[in-house]
């Protein structure tokens, strides 16, 4: 499994759809938007953790379509689904090298990010919070979405139609928790919700993706 881990993630990175990619489309997003709603910092502070939270959102969905598929067109995912190794683990792994390589650089260039949107003081340890919770199941979400398409040419499109309506309840919580941070209020009930929906799609998810792979497998 960590060589695995490893191979995944090295593959990530040579393939341009590691933390580089992201991270540019996170800090492009960030830098566009005083030039679209105006330089006013009282409204950029309000609107800074949908802002930042919406980018990470898209940034994730950059090398979703890779997690899957430079396996299959090199044979490697036959060779996987034959192999020892239960394909729910396969797919946790998989998963988890995309969170590492993508969500997690995320996670740590949001505070900076956050400052150049004005984000309020206290927000930015809940904005960090908020990722580090709600970016897990980002990345369980797009490998279930990659498993489905894997195989179909040129279903990057695709992919973004099928996650991105399972991505919104998780937008809303995560939002949620930075913008009752920044703003001194009690993030309780949002960040519980957004535990649960990371705990339940890290839980479920996995199953539902081996076997849907194991079905385009054959």
């Amino acid at each position: 499994m960590i060589a695995l881990l490893a191979r995944d993630m090295r593959l990530a990175v040579r393939a341009g759809g590691g933390f580089g990619l992201g991270l540019a489309f996170f800090l492009i997003v960030v830098v566009l938007v005083p030039f679209g709603v105006g330089p006013q910092s009282a409204l950029l502070s309000k609107i800074a953790p949908g802002i930042l939270w919406l980018g990470a959102l898209l940034a994730c969905l950059l090398s979703l379509d890779r997690i899957f598929a430079l396996d299959h067109e090199d044979g490697s995912l036959d060779l996987l689904a034959t192999s020892p190794l239960p394909m729910e683990g396969i797919v946790s792994v998989k998963a988890l090298a995309h969170w590492l390589t993508t969500g997690l650089p995320l996670v740590l260039a949001a505070p900076v990010l956050g400052v150049l949107l004005n984000l309020p003081g206290p927000g930015f340890g809940w904005l960090v919070l908020s990722l580090a919770l709600g970016t897990p199941a980002l990345s369980v979400i797009g490998t279930f979405g990659a498993a489905l398409t894997v195989g179909l040419k040129r279903g990057g499109l695709l992919l973004s139609l099928l996650v991105l309506p399972l991505y919104v309840p998780t937008l809303i919580f995560g939002a949620e928790v930075a913008r009752r941070g920044a703003e001194g209020m009690a993030p309780g009930t949002p960040l519980a919700l957004l535990a649960g929906i990371t705990c339940g799609t890290i839980a479920l998810l996995p199953f539902a993706s081996a076997a849907v792979l194991k079905v385009n497998l054959r």
